[in-house]
């Protein structure tokens, strides 16, 4: 090791320490929800047109993995998604999306109903991985309340995916720190 790799500055940071929020979480990061601590284990980037991007931690708390979506428009939205099988939500919910290649508009999952609000085109890659941009479309369900969500996306043509959760306050995640470098 030379003498001026002593002096070596360090990484510099795309967030500041003293104030890290929700938009700057990276892989290795922690935080608390809901009495429980996570990790962010993965990044993932959707791209749904004209300039206008979503992420997603794929995150763990020991005993699960979960996803926290952030959607930043005119204030900041963030989801708390669970992955669930497309047949759990209705039995022949996978048959109705390959012959119409559209959901119903309403699904009722645990009690709980969900309308469809939109259908959205849009495109997909896993950061972490480096993954090439994967084409995709997804349908957003959401309970009267706004708060209950559903999301279906369908991969290919008889390829799909379904997740339900919440929709959360940024405030509700707390002591956000980063992970070891």
């Amino acid at each position: 090791m030379g003498l001026f790799d002593i002096f070596k500055k360090k990484k510099e940071s795309h967030y500041d320490s003293t104030n890290i929020r929700i938009q700057d979480l990276d892989v290795g990061f922690v935080f608390e929800y809901d009495l429980s601590t996570w990790v962010v284990e993965a990044i993932m980037e959707y791209d749904w047109g004209n300039n206008y991007f979503t992420r997603e931690f794929q995150i763990n708390n020991g005993a699960e993995t979960r996803y926290l979506g952030i959607e930043e428009d005119d204030e900041l939205e963030v989801s708390f998604m669970q992955k669930v099988k497309v047949r759990a939500l209705k039995d022949d919910l996978t048959d109705t999306l390959i012959a119409h290649q559209q959901p119903p508009k309403k699904i009722t999952y645990k009690g709980i109903t969900y309308h469809m609000e939109k259908e959205l085109p849009g495109y997909f890659h896993n950061i972490t991985k480096g993954t090439e941009w994967e084409e995709f479309r997804s349908w957003d369900f959401e309970d009267t309340t706004g708060e209950h969500l559903l999301c279906i996306e369908q991969w290919d043509e008889k390829e799909f995916e379904a997740s339900i959760g919440k929709s959360i306050k940024p405030f509700e995640i707390s002591n956000i720190l980063p992970g070891e470098e």
